[in-house]
């Protein structure tokens, strides 16, 4: 006797569930910070500082712009997420974005280098080689990264509980691998953004979600 169970899995949350199997765990590179932006959390948070941290001088370090890189170069496919409030840039970039200088070379998203989605409360738009192009959705405090280099795609996502909602596809040709980075604007000064450990938040969510199917019964 054979028993078949079929489990229905909406086409919606496909992309989701294929998402978080290439998920990866990321953390700030306190060598490339600003000196103005603050690293807690065991470096997944940043946020706006007014006053100048004392770190050390690092050739990687940006000197102008508040910004800062991931340690680790992405290459594949690749999933992360990351919660946000005040007026932030979402980006990847090739590690060779200039460090130095006020021009707009340095800018996440305003060189070949670098590709962005810059959210705010009032706006989102998306960033790259200095073309803005405006993203409409509904606003969310917690955007979903997904990059395919070998398909040339980098994506961002809206995720408001259990929805995903598509923001904007980038489509290019990656020739090296890509470090996710982050800007924080100096307005408002309470700007930050946190890492979010996926696998730890989905599996809470899921639990929740089937406690309300079994109470339902």
């Amino acid at each position: 006797i054979y028993i078949y169970i079929y489990i229905y899995i909406p086409l919606c949350h496909w992309s989701l569930i294929k998402s978080l199997l290439d998920a990866v765990d990321l953390t700030l590179d306190e060598n490339t910070a600003h000196r103005n932006l603050i690293l807690t959390n065991d470096n997944k948070t940043v946020t706006m500082g007014k006053e100048k941290k004392t770190y050390p001088d690092h050739p990687e370090r940006f000197y102008y712009w508040k910004q800062v890189l991931c340690t680790r170069g992405l290459t594949g496919r690749c999933y992360w997420e990351v919660e946000w409030k005040g007026k932030v840039y979402i980006a990847v970039t090739y590690r060779g974005i200039r460090r130095k200088g006020e021009s707009d070379n340095s800018i996440l998203g305003k060189n070949e280098k670098s590709w962005s989605l810059l959210c705010s409360d009032e706006s989102h738009s998306a960033l790259h080689n200095n073309i803005s192009t405006a993203v409409h959705g509904v606003p969310s405090h917690r955007v979903g990264v997904y990059l395919d280099s070998d398909a040339g795609t980098l994506s961002f996502f809206n995720i408001i509980s259990d929805k995903v909602i598509h923001l904007h596809t980038f489509k290019t040709t990656f020739s090296e691998p890509v470090y996710p980075a982050f800007r924080v604007r100096t307005e408002p000064f309470n700007s930050s953004l946190t890492l979010c450990y996926i696998y730890h938040d989905r599996q809470n969510e899921t639990r929740g979600l089937m406690r309300q199917r079994l109470a339902s019964r």
